[in-house]
């Protein structure tokens, strides 16, 4: 028993020197990829993808399909109806956490006031680049 604690430890030591890389300096894994992102895509795109992920991690396919009208309208069909303006970008992020109704039907939309208006933002800005067009 006390040899296999041995070897066990032993072989848990190599592992770990060899996935350290031995002498090499360890630096902040954020940092890494924070500089990995800035350097491989633009800030925008970045931000889209940010917002892509808030959507896919909020309730918002509940009542919203990329394409396809549910309860609400498609992502899509909202990126057609506004430009992707700085305004809209706003407008949409205020709906997103307050809510609203009549625009697109009589069902309302529900508030999410948990929402930062930052991320809010970036899930608008993700929304209306799904007909293609950038921000401008």
């Amino acid at each position: 028993m006390k040899r296999i604690f041995i070897y066990t430890c032993a072989l848990a030591l190599a592992m770990a020197s060899f996935n350290c890389g031995g002498t090499k300096e360890t630096t902040n894994q954020e940092e890494v990829v924070a500089t990995e992102t800035k350097s491989e895509a633009p800030a925008a795109v970045d931000v889209i993808a940010q917002g892509e992920a808030l959507v896919k991690s909020n309730d918002c396919k509940t009542c919203h399909h990329p394409v396809n009208k549910i309860i609400g309208p498609a992502h899509t069909d909202v990126a057609k109806k506004y430009d992707f303006t700085e305004a809209n970008v706003k407008m949409l992020a205020d709906k997103i956490i307050k809510g609203g109704t009549g625009v697109w039907g009589e069902i309302p939309m529900s508030a999410h006031p948990n929402l930062s208006q930052d991320d809010a933002e970036k899930m608008a800005r993700y929304v209306l680049s799904l007909d293609g067009e950038k921000e401008h």
